[in-house]
Parts: structure tokens; sequence; C-alpha cells
């Protein structure tokens, strides 16, 4: 880890108050040690919020607009970021290494840095400050909750490192049953080998049972806790977490087991939460309208929404919608749009009969966005969309015209693949811009029902699985899926999971735990429908004028992927961490060898 997180307990204590000053009502005393720090009801408070701010956030990118405002999509085959300096790139074409990653470098010391808080605070809250009354109110043995969140936090935290890193050092309780405050300064503390993904993903749903039942399922006055882990989301974790460990990138044996522990733990949270009062559950409009029900669920106000489970924060804020909304929209701000959806994601839209789009013979090339899963209007701009704000005179068709249309390029933004996002858009005027509210969820409750489809149709086959993602296509007015193969059920969960949970960072760790990547290339998949590729990349060109209207062509920027297993399953170590703490190991084809610390030397060819 950099110098600059190499701090001694007391520093990190001062650090973490500084930065939970909402949470105080005075300055806090940087001289203080961690006795007195948590000798005081409002500074223990203040360090648990803390630890809140290191949640992982799918949207924390649009506040760098030089080289990150675009969705984390863009390093996978669901979007392209348009602008040439977004760090996203770098995964696409592999042109990055162990040395000069700034992904690898920010989730592993970002992680570690938070595990490390919680860990502190673990250790030094004192249940004789907090106190653990019994009320019967979201308060209630208050300290048995507080050290029950830090502890499920901390469990996101390492479930974030498996992710992106495979195997990682489980920093939980030593042999005595005492948190880890690991000291950077003495390296010997952290130089240890690494424990297996699979074993820490379990390690990761152990946790999850330890306090899944501590915290209230969902709090009683949401509009005070919304944000904070609560019950419900240590089920969710806990699903997802044995949901990876029984995919094919961590249960290369196929066994069967771990798939009916995944199917176990999805199902536990939707049976606990099917006898709460106020159950999560799925978003409809008041109308319940198929055509709204789907984009109303990310443009509502995050915490009054029954489907969050946990969200990072809600953001106020334009960004979003200048970075999302096509650039010939402009007046005292200017959009630059950049995330540009590829014709792979739209084309796995499904027609409106509830067919693959090649498997059905009204669907029509040249009229594509006709009778299509509603969701597709309701995710992606694309040419004819109408757009912007009526009452200012600027709602109109989008123009992508291949080359002059006035959505397709500008100085700072436009689309490389024909498409622009709507997901998480508002309509917002241009000529007088305002703020709106957002939140990207870390958990919500369509994953549950898909995670258990998959899970339950991977135990058992898909009788019992049917029920599950049912529920989410009957949200849009999908037809429900009956009378399939495993296998044929198994290709639509997955389809349906990638269009569900589209742009809220799923895409990139799926089709690494699918392994989708075996077994063809760029060449081999070529014959294949466009949504079953994973390396070519394609978009459309639209000409009005030409008897041709649409054609479909590789992307502007990208005719492939660069992908090399099983280099590029997980992200390097940092190679200052490998000099530094030689026994962790570095993930496999990452090792450097003298003058060679660049990723594109080290890249295998697609073809």
């Amino acid at each position: 880890m950099k110098r600059y997180i190499q701090y001694m307990t007391v520093v990190l204590l001062a650090i973490n108050l500084v930065a939970c000053s909402d949470f105080l009502d005075k300055e806090v005393d940087l001289t203080l040690g961690p006795e007195d720090v948590f000798d005081k009801f409002e500074n223990t408070r203040g360090c648990l919020a803390n630890i809140y701010t290191y949640l992982p956030d799918a949207f924390a990118g649009y506040g760098d607009g030089q080289f990150l405002a675009a969705s984390r999509d863009c390093m996978t085959d669901n979007a392209i970021s348009f602008w040439n300096v977004h760090r996203y790139h770098s995964v696409i074409s592999d042109s990055y290494s162990a040395t000069n990653h700034w992904f690898a470098e920010y989730f592993w010391e970002r992680n570690f840095t938070a595990i490390r808080a919680a860990n502190t605070f673990l250790t030094y809250a004192k249940e004789s400050v907090i106190k653990n009354k019994e009320t019967n109110d979201d308060d209630n043995r208050l300290y048995d909750r507080y050290i029950a969140e830090a502890k499920l936090l901390r469990a996101i935290f390492h479930f974030d490192l498996v992710g992106y890193f495979g195997d990682i050092p489980v920093i939980g309780e030593d042999e005595e049953g005492k948190p880890i405050i690991f000291d950077y300064t003495n390296p010997e503390e952290m130089n240890q080998p690494r424990t297996s993904a699979a074993d820490a993903l379990q390690w990761i749903a152990d946790e999850c049972d330890k306090v899944k039942d501590v915290l209230p399922f969902r709090y009683k006055q949401e509009e005070l806790n919304w944000g904070r882990v609560n019950g419900a989301a240590a089920y969710a974790l806990k699903a997802r977490a044995l949901l990876y460990r029984a995919s094919a990138l961590n249960n290369p044996s196929g066994e069967k087991s771990r798939w009916s522990s995944a199917a176990t733990a999805a199902t536990d949270f939707i049976r606990k939460n099917s006898g709460e009062s106020n159950p999560y559950r799925l978003y409809t409009t008041e109308g319940n309208d198929p055509k709204q029900n789907y984009y109303q669920c990310f443009v509502s106000t995050p915490h009054l929404n029954n489907e969050y489970i946990l969200s990072r924060s809600e953001w106020t804020t334009r960004a979003l919608e200048e970075f999302l909304t096509p650039c010939g929209f402009a007046g005292k701000v200017t959009a630059v749009g950049r995330t540009n959806p590829t014709q792979n994601l739209v084309d796995c839209y499904e027609t409106i009969n509830g067919l693959p789009i090649d498997q059905d013979p009204a669907y029509n090339p040249q009229n594509p966005y006709a009778n299509r899963d509603p969701r597709l209007e309701q995710t992606i701009l694309h040419h004819g969309s109408v757009w912007g704000d009526a009452m200012q005179e600027e709602e109109r068709e989008i123009d992508i015209t291949y080359g002059t249309g006035k959505d397709y390029k500008a100085l700072h933004g436009g689309t490389v693949t024909g498409y622009y996002t709507k997901k998480f858009l508002n309509n917002m005027s241009f000529k007088s811009p305002t703020t709106y509210v957002h939140a990207c969820p870390i958990f919500r409750y369509a994953e549950i029902l898909l995670n258990a489809a998959e899970a339950i149709n991977e135990a058992e086959g898909p009788s019992n699985a049917y029920q599950y993602v049912n529920q989410v296509r009957a949200r849009v007015g999908m037809p429900a899926y009956k009378d399939m193969t495993q296998e044929q059920l198994r290709e639509r969960i997955r389809n349906e999971r990638r269009i569900e949970l589209c742009f809220e960072d799923h895409r990139f760790f799926d089709e690494r735990r699918w392994k989708l990547f075996e077994g063809k290339s760029a060449s081999s998949e070529r014959n294949e429908p466009r949504y079953k590729q994973v390396y070519n990349l394609y978009g459309v060109q639209v000409n009005p004028k030409a008897s041709t209207v649409y054609t479909y062509t590789s992307t502007e920027l990208y005719r492939t992927r660069a992908f090399s297993s099983p280099k590029n399953y997980y992200f390097p170590i940092p190679d200052a961490e490998i000099k530094r703490l030689p026994n962790l190991g570095q993930n496999a084809g990452w090792e450097l060898t003298a003058g060679n610390d660049s990723g594109g030397e080290e890249s295998t060819p697609v073809e």
C-alpha cells in the first residue's frame, strides 16, 4: 500500500473524525488517542459513519469528468466510453500492467483502508459509551447493532476485493478473536499467502450469518437510517457471495452443493422478506405502467424506493445528466454523452413476444426498436428516441445520423456506437439546468430474484426457478418463461440479468464468473448472434436517406476487445505491494520480468 495510508491507529482515527464532521458537534482534538476518542458517543458514531464512505459506488467516477465520467460497464461488452482518455479503455485494450493501473491501486488500497477502519472501530468501540438498552425502536441494543454494522461493512469490502483480485488476504480476527489492525510499517503483518477466492467468499457468507439477524431486517424509521446496512443487506451479500462461489470461475469442478447453498441463501432472503410488514418489492409506478416501471425505478428518490436494499449514498448533482445526455443538447450547460451502449447489449433485448431477435420472424432489423422488451426504451436512447424538456421547448427526436446528426458527435462528446444511456438519466432542461438526487444501488430486490433463479436452475433444474425470473419479467409486461431445458433457461437467465442489471456494476463480474471468454475467440464467434459475442464489439450506423437505414458494424473505436486467459479475469495486485509483500503472490499473467512493465507487451493477441 502507498505511504499515504500507512498510519498508526491514532492518526487514522483523527482522519476518520475529520471526515465525519457532519456527525460531530465540535472540532476534534487531534492529540487524542483511540481510548479518548471512543470515550465519547459522538466520536464513536462519527467513526462508524466514516466507514460507510468506503462503500462501493458505481457513480463515483462521475465526479471525475476528465478520466472516469462514464459507467464502469465501459470495461465490458455492454458499453464503450466516447472520451478517449477515460481509464476504462485500458481494460478493454489490456494496455496496462501491475505497475501502472489506476483501478488496481484504487480498489486494492481503498478497500484495505476501509477494512482497517472497520477493525479499528471493532477494537475500540465501547458498550459503556454506546449503551445496549432494550428498546422498541431501531436503536434496540445499539452497541450490538453498531458492531454488526461494522462487521457487515468489513465483509462488503472483502467481497469487493475478491471480485477484482480473486484470492485475497482475509483481515478478520486473530487467533484470540481480536480484530486485526494491521500496521503497514511492519511488512511481516501483511506478508502472508492469500486466501483462495472460494474460501474468502465462504468467510464473507459466514460473517453475514453472524450479523444478519442482529441487525433490523429493515429499519422502521428508514428516513432516518436510510443508507445504513441492515439485516436485508447481510442476507443479500450472503446470497451474492455464495452465487459467485458456485460459479465456474470459483467452482471449476462444478460442485452442485455450492449451487444448492447459493439457492438456499437467496430463498432465505425471499422467505424472510415475505414475513416483514414492509417488505422489499419490485418498483412499480402508480398505474403499474410496464413502459415506465423500470425507468422510474432509477430516477425516483432512492430512499423512498422499496426496491433499493442498500445504496452508497444519495448525490444531488447534474453530473449524470451532463455526462449521459446526447451531445446535441446545450444551453447554459452542454451535454457530453460518453457512455455509449453497444449493439451487443441492444440486441439482448427480446421482442415483445419473449423471443431473442434472431428467433422471432417478426423482428425487422430496419425497424429495430419496434415491439421490443419495454426495458430497451427505458434504458437506451437511440436514433428517433424522443428526449428533451418539453416545457423549455427542447423536446425533439434524437438524431444520430452517421457523420452529420446533431447527436452524432461534438468536440467533447458523442457516440461511437450509435447509442446513449437513458438509465439513471433525468430529462433535464439544458436552458434552465437543475440538479437531481442520484444513487446507484449496491443491492436491490430484482437482483435477489435473479440470484435465486440462477442458483436454483443450476442446483436442480428449471421447475422451481421460473417463478423468480418471471417476477422480474412481469414488472415490464414480458411473457413468462416455461418449458425450457436447464441449458435454455440458463441462457435466458443470464440474458435477463444482463439487461436488468446493466450499468449497476454487475456485468464486469458476471462475464468473468461465467467464464464467457473460454473456448472462443474474436474470429470463432463472428457467426454467432451479436448478443452472444464477447470479443467483438458492435454499433450501428444510421443513414435515414439510404435504402438501408441501419447498418450494423464494428464500433468506431474498437473492432475487438483484448482478453487473455487467465490473466484478464482479475486485476493485478499493485507491483509495489508484491515487492514489499512477496508472499502475497501475483495474479496469473501479471508477473513482471526484468525490463517488462507494460501490460500491452504481456497481452496475448485475440487473433
